[in-house]
């Protein structure tokens, strides 16, 4: 997992707020805001687990995962860092007021992820978020109040690893009641990483050596989602499935590639389906899997995100055979362009602003 910094300017958020203090019809207390000593920006990632509506006497069902502070204006000297390509655009453009701060988010602090919400629920959905908020007081224990404040909200992400794992493949063996022999089954993937949007080919090997008959064969993709709060509950919920009336009959074999695509399209009306973090009027799709290096703290862990196929034959009078295979649904990492560095003078301006638009 990348390191995912967080880049803003202080000098746009006091420019926000110098016009919005400066419309209200008292001109002296707008006037003692423009000299308020600081401005600090808070990163919080925050977990709620309630509707806001019921967010009553005082009882909030959000838990804060994560605070931190940082004093953006006056800059703190030995707080000060290099500033990257984007922030040292971003001066030349604003000017001298523009003040560059940045933050680190730990490595063990969980994904954005939204757990989607039903026809009749209200307000903000349920999952994790992060949001920034740059607020101008004289000290950071000071009541922060909204007209003094502007808030952002980002996401973390999570892309695919570059080197994926083994092949998926499970086996199972069913002996059956007054029957000396048995049905094997063999189920497996062709591999184990796939984007959102791609289709997922599974393949099926069925030896029925028994006196029984399968009569179908029903594939499903399942997500399973993990809220780690106070204690560890698991949810799952089918996102794809496919239902066949390919029989295998007694002392015969079976093979065949089923090909199953799960995506958000097909699922907008299931509540409690976990989806990636998504941004105001953006779309979003179903949630990425989650890869944990570290789970000491399962506290801090949100919403823990997995998928699997389930390979099931249902049997004639002798009940159903199934396996599972997990596997990885995430978006690849996004490939960054080549920087291209100019001779010099102005061509070199005008090649630089073209080749990245602000």
């Amino acid at each position: 997992l990348d390191v995912l910094h967080v880049e803003g300017r202080a000098g746009d958020v006091c420019e926000r707020l110098r016009r919005t203090s400066c419309s209200c019809n008292n001109h002296q207390r707008a006037n003692s805001l423009l000299f308020l000593p600081a401005v600090f920006v808070t990163l919080t990632c925050a977990f709620r687990y309630g509707r806001e509506d019921l967010d009553v006497l005082g009882l909030s069902f959000r838990k804060d995962l994560y605070i931190s502070t940082f004093q953006a204006f006056p800059p703190v000297p030995e707080e000060k860092k290099p500033n990257s390509r984007l922030q040292e655009r971003l001066l030349k453009k604003l000017g001298q007021h523009a003040h560059p701060f940045y933050f680190t988010i730990p490595q063990n602090l969980p994904c954005s992820v939204t757990l989607q919400p039903g026809p009749e629920d209200t307000g903000k959905a349920c999952g994790v978020d992060f949001e920034i908020r740059a607020f101008c007081a004289k000290s950071i224990e000071e009541k922060i109040h909204k007209r003094n404040s502007v808030r952002l909200v980002i996401r973390k992400v999570q892309y695919a690893p570059e080197k994926p794992g083994p092949q998926p493949m499970v086996e199972t063996t069913r002996s059956f009641l007054m029957s000396d022999r048995s049905l094997h089954l063999e189920a497996s993937l062709d591999k184990e990483l796939y984007y959102h949007g791609e289709p997922i080919s599974v393949n099926v090997h069925v030896t029925n050596n028994s006196t029984k008959t399968v009569k179908r064969v029903k594939i499903s993709v399942r997500q399973y989602a993990d809220i780690c709060l106070f204690s560890t509950a698991q949810y799952k919920c089918p996102v794809a499935q496919l239902e066949a009336d390919d029989q295998v009959s007694s002392s015969s074999t079976f093979c065949k590639v089923y090909t199953l695509t799960p995506t958000l399209d097909k699922n907008r009306e299931k509540r409690g389906l976990a989806l990636d973090g998504k941004l105001k009027h953006e779309d979003t799709n179903l949630a990425s899997s989650t890869i944990v290096k570290d789970v000491t703290n399962k506290e801090v862990l949100g919403i823990l995100v997995s998928y699997r196929v389930k390979v099931k034959l249902v049997v004639s009078r002798g009940g159903d055979v199934s396996v599972e295979l997990p596997f990885i649904l995430m978006h690849p990492k996004p490939v960054e362009p080549p920087v291209s560095r100019p001779q010099s003078g102005e061509s070199a301006q005008r090649h630089s602003v073209d080749q990245h638009p602000l």
